[in-house]
């Protein structure tokens, strides 16, 4: 059965089954303290928002958005799909976000996937079908997943906030990567969306700042080293 959190309410009634299946996650909740849901729009617009901000800081990613949505009001798939490439630039776009929300837009119209009926699938399957588009990484889905459409049990292990949050909540001497954390969060299951909002409260207050989801580095391909070849004069 998949859960969803639309409400505070289903957060906590989460939180309290999450506590159930492992009470080290007690003491995590208690130093966390009261935190609330936070939801942002699904759909192709949700999507689209979230891969804006891909590799970016806050404030550039939020310029980006606005200017993307007040360009095109409404924001419909069929529109950007077919806009300009140089208009699209000119909103601060890099070529490669360009290129994945026409493609989304295009596998939308096309009806490849529907991005709000794919929240009714569990967590491994709705993962998969948006990782199959293109420019949709783990990060984005599983975010996705759990903002826009409150998937109780999407678990964004390769969020670097919820990696170190997890580090310093388990005392583990070095923070663990996604393979790990997602190994460890299987244990949460199905309410890992419920664990991951618990560990961004908790690496909110160890930390003292203000926290948001925080993308993995991308993984820049290696280049072969290149060796001069001396010039033979006989």
């Amino acid at each position: 059965m998949t859960h969803f959190l639309h409400s505070d309410a289903d957060l906590q009634a989460g939180l309290a089954q999450l506590i159930l299946a492992d009470p080290r996650l007690k003491p995590v909740a208690d130093k966390a303290g009261a935190f609330n849901l936070r939801r942002r729009e699904a759909g192709y617009a949700g999507l689209c928002a979230i891969v804006c901000g891909q590799q970016l800081s806050t404030a550039s990613a939020a310029a980006i958005r606005t200017r993307l949505f007040a360009a095109f009001d409404p924001f419909h798939h069929d529109t950007v799909r077919r806009a300009r490439v140089d208009k699209l630039k000119r909103l601060g776009l890099s070529a490669p976000k360009i290129k994945s929300i026409r493609e989304i837009g295009k596998a939308v119209a096309k009806g490849h996937i529907d991005l709000t009926a794919v929240g009714n699938m569990d967590a491994d399957a709705a993962h998969a079908a948006l990782t199959a588009l293109h420019g949709i990484g783990p990060w984005t889905a599983d975010i996705y997943l759990l903002f826009c459409l409150g998937h109780a049990d999407a678990f964004p292990s390769g969020d670097l906030a919820v990696q170190e949050s997890a580090r310093i909540a388990f005392g583990l001497r070095k923070r663990p990567d996604a393979k790990a954390l997602t190994k460890m969060a299987e244990a949460w299951r199905p309410w890992r969306g419920v664990a991951a909002h618990l560990l961004w409260a908790y690496y909110h207050v160890v930390k003292k700042r203000d926290v948001v989801p925080v993308q993995p580095d991308a993984k820049k391909p290696t280049q072969k080293k290149t060796t001069k070849r001396k010039n033979s004069n006989g």
